[in-house]
């Protein structure tokens, strides 16, 4: 989706152009990874951060171009509603310290950023929700004003023929009819990435999968939507619902979302899945590249399928793969950000070895389960995990089997390189959060509930929000907070 488009609409020759090189791109893809060694070396990390610019009176502000433009920054892009911005992280070696390296990327630009928006009236926030947002911010006179994002916008709604539905039902809930792509801008995270050698690659996808129900239980940040407080992890059940342009009265079968957690365990490696979302999804943006760049096609119509981790390939410089975990929300910090990532590739590094058995333990519709259950009820829900000399399935409160994964997730760490001292730290701040049970959701609610005693519903979320900020500009691990 990042891909730069210089048309927003499409003819019926550039859908037949794009299909047939979608054909050929996935055949040449299954030769090109199966090259002995493909992608292997050393493992990488990488990252994308995306964030709100909001106003002093804490409202959405639309200056993303004004900011690009101010910081001329080549990581830093827009996003696509104009309240929006994303950072690249560049890439690092996942030996020694990468969460150290990205955080001393990371925290200039945020500084920077902060500088520049002040001057602007205007501050940023890294959340995976803005609790002040409301309907007015989601019409499209807020999206940016790029060729991709009005092709999203005309190609979703064209499929869909009618209005994006969204029911969401939490503590309150939010039911809503809307024409706009735009929904989907609400929700900012924090993807992740990890270089993964060809033929290990359905080892640790599997892995990633089995364990993200748990990161994500321990990272929730997104627990308010339109006033509204609904899941921890709000985010999933927005994203999912603010882009289906399924018609489910035309098939009695469950037609494929284009958000989603997946379809099965990953068999054999990255390309079926790459040949899974050409056989399954009609192209979204058919925009034939001009210049013929190798596989440019096949990897836009696979940014239109929006798995939760996702399979990447890279074809530049001999080729690599990458996971690429989409689940996890913006914020509160940057330190608790990290340890996210660190806890999530380190559970993928370790359990890979182990996914033969624990897969054949729990079929992939109860993963699927506990990865909805964990974004609805964060570190309050159970989940089912598989056990030793298992018969039938069990439910374990997700907090114990977080808890009974710090170990294995340090050693996945170790495996990979990273130092000791690293691990330690990062693996403190989840090892605490799991003990004090304090997640960004868990606070924020926490926070609103104490402020629904004094005031209305707005001005709980605004003074719930001001918290939330001075909190996260001082860096200070989430589960530290003071309620």
């Amino acid at each position: 989706m990042g891909q730069f488009l210089t048309k927003d609409s499409f003819t019926p020759e550039d859908h037949d152009e794009f299909r047939k090189r979608l054909e050929q791109q996935v055949d040449d893809l299954k030769s090109f990874v199966s090259q002995p060694n493909f992608s292997s070396g050393n493992a990488s990390i990488g990252a994308e951060l995306e964030l709100y610019i909001i106003d002093n009176d804490l409202q959405p502000a639309p200056k993303n171009a004004a900011l690009i433009e101010m910081m001329n920054h080549p990581l830093l892009t827009e996003e696509l509603n104009q309240f929006n911005l994303e950072f690249n992280l560049s890439p690092v070696d996942a030996a020694g310290s990468p969460f150290s390296k990205m955080t001393d990327e990371l925290s200039p630009v945020m500084q920077s950023l902060q500088e520049k928006a002040s001057t602007l009236g205007c501050k940023i926030a890294s959340i995976g929700i803005l609790p002040t947002l409301n309907s007015n911010h989601l019409h499209r006179d807020f999206m940016t004003d790029q060729p991709r994002y009005r092709a999203l916008t005309n190609e979703l709604s064209a499929l869909k023929g009618e209005p994006f539905l969204v029911d969401i039902n939490g503590i309150d809930s939010v039911k809503m009819r809307s024409n706009e792509v735009t929904l989907e801008g609400a929700n900012t995270s924090f993807q992740v990435h990890l270089k993964a050698p060809a033929d290990r690659f359905a080892h640790l996808y599997n892995a990633a999968q089995l364990t993200t129900p748990i990161v994500l239980a321990l990272a929730g940040n997104s627990p308010t939507f339109l006033g509204q407080r609904l899941w921890h992890e709000t985010r999933i059940a927005l994203f999912k619902q603010s882009i289906d342009n399924r018609i489910p009265a035309l098939t009695k079968w469950r037609q494929p979302a284009r958000v989603s957690f997946g379809h099965g365990w990953v068999r054999d490696g990255a390309w079926e899945l790459f040949a899974e979302n050409v056989a399954l999804y009609s192209p979204l943006m058919p925009y034939v590249s001009e210049d013929n760049k190798p596989f440019a096609e096949l990897n836009l119509h696979h940014g239109t399928i929006w798995s939760w981790n996702r399979a990447v390939f890279e074809p530049k410089h001999g080729g690599h793969l990458r996971i690429e975990y989409r689940a996890l929300p913006a914020g509160p910090t940057t330190i608790d950000m990290m340890a996210n990532a660190a806890f999530a590739i380190g559970l993928t590094q370790s359990l890979s070895y182990q996914t033969d058995d624990l897969c054949a333990k729990l079929p992939f519709q109860y993963a699927e389960y506990n990865f909805y259950r964990s974004a609805k009820e964060g570190l309050n829900t159970n989940i089912l995990w598989p056990m030793q000399k298992q018969h039938g399935l069990r439910e374990s409160a997700i907090s114990d089997v977080a808890a009974s994964l710090l170990n294995s997730a340090s050693d996945g760490l170790a495996e990979i390189g990273v130092d000791s001292s690293e691990i330690n730290k990062l693996m403190s701040v989840i090892e605490q959060r799991i003990s004090n049970g304090q997640t960004g959701s868990k606070w924020q609610l926490a926070r609103l509930e104490h402020y629904h005693k004094k005031y209305d519903d707005v001005q709980a979320m605004r003074s719930m929000l001001t918290d939330y900020m001075e909190h996260s500009q001082l860096g200070d691990e989430v589960s530290t907070w003071q309620l």
